[in-house]
């Protein structure tokens, strides 16, 4: 685990009327992980190539981190699809991330 990674929930920030914000992000913690990349996709989309990479990174034990949170390493952001803990061990968590750009 050699990596400074940031994860964030979704907000409930308002505007300066009051309104709700649809994308502000809040920190939750940060922690030392390990990123590995699984795969990687590329395709035509609305007619702009998109690329998607598929990653795993593994943080030490939490029971906070849910499916929507996101991971911010430096300036890749990437979308938490699924948490998988390590419930017999209850050392780690590895989280199924994705990132599109």
């Amino acid at each position: 685990m050699n990596r400074r990674v940031t994860i964030e929930k979704k907000g409930q920030g308002t505007d300066d009327y009051g309104q709700p914000l649809p994308d502000v992000w809040e920190p939750l913690a940060t922690v030392w992980a390990s990123i590995k990349n699984l795969s990687g996709l590329g395709a035509i989309k609305a007619d702009a190539a998109v690329s998607t990479v598929k990653t795993s990174i593994r943080i030490r034990w939490r029971t906070d981190v849910t499916a929507g949170m996101r991971v911010v390493h430096g300036t890749t952001v990437y979308d938490v699809q699924a948490v998988l803990p390590d419930a017999a061990g209850r050392v780690y968590v590895d989280l199924v991330c994705e990132v599109t750009r």
